[in-house]
């Protein structure tokens, strides 16, 4: 995999679609899509930066029709473009992909720790990362639920920060620390972890203001 820079000499973007390409690469890296940027950097890119992450997006099935818009001979505008990411971000939200988010997640979170997260076995885990055993739709699910949540985390943590909010006690849950609300057989839309998400949402939030 290439990494997607968030950086170029090119042409400065709208605030909007900076943003929008931000939440959109932190979801593509934390799914396991593209490789993490190491400069970290956000501000100036082009529509090729844009088109590169649509790409990689497009090999694991998602967004096909938005990546072949971008890639027109007409350039889209800044509206369009904005328009395009936001159908990424909803798509990579809406589409878990097991077989890159296991080592999207591996990259960040412990065996133990992602095994215990998930609610499955050690040995589980190791044969669905293998891909000696198909990942269950039930486990996907949260596969992917933690992935959108550290890929929320990613633009205020670094990965130690990312694993210890799991286990800190929070007052927007009452005084209970995520992992105590992602335990047994939790579905993503459950109450709890729907609260988790949130809290992890407000600092995307707090961060593009």
């Amino acid at each position: 995999m290439v990494v997607v820079r968030k950086t170029s000499v090119h042409v400065p973007l709208t605030q909007d679609v900076g943003r929008l390409l931000f939440e959109a690469s932190r979801r593509a890296e934390a799914m396991g899509l593209i490789e993490p940027d190491a400069s970290g950097a956000v501000g100036l890119a082009d529509l090729g930066t844009v088109r590169a992450l649509a790409t990689h997006v497009r090999q694991a099935g998602i967004a096909s029709a938005t990546a072949a818009a971008l890639n027109n001979v007409e350039p889209p505008t800044a509206e369009e473009l904005a328009s395009l990411l936001r159908t990424i971000v909803a798509a990579l939200e809406a589409s878990p992909v097991p077989k890159f988010e296991w080592a999207g997640l591996g990259r960040v979170l412990d065996a133990e720790q992602l095994a215990s997260l998930l609610a499955v076995s050690l040995s589980s885990l190791n044969r669905y990362q293998s891909g000696e055993r198909e990942t269950p739709d039930a486990i996907a699910a949260r596969l992917h639920f933690l992935a959108l949540v550290i890929g929320d985390l990613a633009g205020s943590y670094n990965d130690i920060g990312i694993r210890r909010w799991f286990g800190r006690k929070r007052s927007a849950l009452d005084g209970r620390a995520p992992a105590q609300l992602l335990t047994g057989e939790w579905d993503p839309d459950d109450p709890g972890p729907a609260r988790v998400r949130k809290l992890a949402r407000e600092l995307v939030t707090m961060s593009a203001t």
